[in-house]
């Protein structure tokens, strides 16, 4: 009888173990193995809002479109949702209208990779710059594990730019840019998120944008702008633009994510990539040749989906969200009210405030482990996501993130008091109820 084959881990590639890439498993995971506890740890979108019928909805309305506005037959209408489709995506034209009324940003549509979800937009981008051993991305943290966990698949080391009580600081940027290259590396580009920051919740202020945008230039290093909960606000008024509304001379690559404005299912996303590349065209078909090797093409049946809804919407996503909006206000506003009343007068208990967004990031005065995670499920019932998995440094080390997004506000009030019966055993305080 023929043994089977086992594999030493040690032939294959490094990355596979990467904390990174364990990291990201964990957080997929982790509610899933403990389904009764009440669970801060997934940023997933509300499901407040699904409803199975306007699948059918959406789609009727993509198809009417390409019938109505196209002027498509009815043989190449099922032609386009049933066969493979066009490498850079087949609502293109819709993402770049929508780009232009809801954030001011006017594009070709032909600048416009449409990917299986925005991770494979960021990853295409990775490749893309990564050109040469010397080759490095900065990140901003503590970083999303999506990022660090792409670019260690790619062996591109990532270095790090510390992220202060109030976000990024434009001059701990240039000192770094100046430490990488002293160092003999080339600094390719900077990840960021500027709009209520996953894991942080931090946001950048118009003047940080700006001074950004010219430390891009003076500095000959592309911006890459992720930008998923930037419609979140957590109050009416006026939003900061994105940097790649502000972006006059093509330093932004901007990295667009469908599944917390439509819903995550559809696994929708895209890149704005309009660089020019010498010789002719922009980055973003550089993005598409790498990405017909890898997906071939996102499926045209879920763009179909996500193109009905912006269609249903008049184009906008921000009217498409009216409803999921209240529903993070809501739950923004229960979150931080609720840590007030259990943890004001806890020494060593804080937290940040953010403006909107999913997060809020919780410091406590002991280290927050996994081994924490476990004791809060099996003995608390509740989860949360400790900050070392998007960062190093000894400020993450006793820190915990929660998100708010997917719960009800009784969920909210319930996990609370059950991260307050945990955090009490370990600090001997006595939070309010």
């Amino acid at each position: 009888m023929t043994s089977p084959v086992l594999l030493d881990r040690a032939d294959l590639h490094a990355s596979l173990a990467d904390p990174a890439l364990v990291s990201m498993t964990f957080l997929n995971e982790v509610a899933g193995r403990y389904p009764d506890a009440i669970s801060f740890a997934p940023g997933r979108p509300t499901e407040e809002t699904f409803d199975v019928a306007d699948l059918h909805r959406y789609l009727d309305a993509y198809a009417r479109h390409l019938a109505e506005h196209k002027g498509y037959d009815e043989v190449r209408v099922r032609r386009e949702l049933f066969q493979y489709g066009r490498t850079k995506g087949v609502v293109h034209e819709l993402i770049a209208r929508q780009l232009e009324l809801d954030e001011g940003i006017a594009v070709d549509p032909e600048a416009i990779v449409v990917t299986v979800g925005a991770q494979e937009a960021l990853w295409l981008v990775l490749r893309a710059l990564k050109a040469a051993e010397g080759d490095v991305v900065l990140a901003v943290t503590p970083a999303y594990v999506g990022l660090t966990g792409a670019a260690r698949l790619l062996d591109l080391p990532v270095r790090p730019v510390a992220e202060g009580p109030h976000g990024l600081r434009p001059e701990d940027l240039s000192e770094r840019i100046r430490a990488v290259r002293a160092a003999g590396e080339r600094p390719r580009a900077l990840y960021l998120v500027p709009d209520f920051s996953n894991p942080s919740g931090h946001s950048l202020d118009l003047a940080t944008r700006h001074r950004l945008l010219e430390i891009a230039e003076e500095e000959d290093i592309l911006l890459l702008e992720d930008n998923p909960y930037g419609y979140f606000t957590a109050a009416d008024g006026e939003r900061p633009p994105t940097l790649k509304a502000l972006d006059t001379g093509q330093r932004v690559v901007y990295l667009g994510s469908l599944a917390k404005t439509c819903f995550p299912g559809a696994r929708v996303g895209f890149a704005v990539a309009d660089q020019k590349v010498a010789g002719g065209g922009l980055l973003a078909d550089e993005l598409s040749r790498a990405k017909s090797m890898v997906t071939v093409n996102t499926s045209p049946v879920s763009q179909a989906l996500v193109g009905g809804m912006l269609l249903e919407h008049g184009g906008s996503l921000l009217r498409a969200n009216t409803r999921s909006i209240a529903v993070y206000r809501r739950n923004l506003d229960c979150l931080l009210k609720g840590l007030e009343r259990r943890f004001a007068d806890l020494p060593g208990v804080s937290w940040n405030t953010p403006a909107g967004g999913f997060f809020v990031v919780v410091s406590v005065p002991f280290p927050v482990t996994d081994a924490l995670l476990e004791e809060a499920a099996v003995q608390h019932g509740v989860l949360f996501t400790p900050m070392r998995h998007f960062g190093d440094d000894t400020r993450s080390a006793h820190q915990l993130r929660l998100s708010c997004s997917y719960l009800t506000t009784d969920q909210i009030e319930a996990g609370l008091d059950r991260l307050a019966a945990l955090i009490t055993e370990h600090t001997g305080g006595a939070p309010h109820a």
